[in-house]
């Protein structure tokens, strides 16, 4: 059970990162839960409505070494490193999602920017 919730909200949370997605109101919205909000990289505070309205940044980026720590039966935090390769920077990154209506939803994310490289964080399976 645990693995499969962990390449279910590893999906999500590619698809949430992905151009497509983040292109798309309609697919943002499908994922952003209503009380969603965000500390970003820049240091600023972000919630669904900002999100939405005025977009989020457009990069490509590569997900690494995701992971998942369940907190309750219908909530999970999931951490993971970032390469953004337009913006040329890496970030660590956490996400908690909760199981609402039936379907996973996104409900705070962080990110922050860390001089790690990815080589330096890969872990040995």
């Amino acid at each position: 059970m645990v693995e499969n919730l962990k390449e279910h909200l590893q999906q999500l949370e590619e698809s949430h990162t992905g151009l497509e997605v983040r292109m798309s109101r309609e697919r943002l919205d499908e994922i952003l839960a209503d009380d969603f909000f965000e500390i970003g990289s820049s240091g600023f505070m972000y919630d669904k409505k900002e999100c939405l309205e005025t977009g989020v940044v457009l990069t490509e980026m590569k997900l690494h070494n995701y992971e998942i720590y369940p907190l309750a039966h219908d909530v999970v935090l999931a951490t993971y490193f970032l390469v953004d390769t337009t913006r040329e920077r890496n970030t660590l990154r956490s996400s908690i999602w909760k199981f609402i209506d039936g379907k996973w939803q996104l409900y705070f994310h962080q990110g922050t920017i860390t001089p790690l490289q990815l080589n330096s964080f890969i872990k040995e399976s």
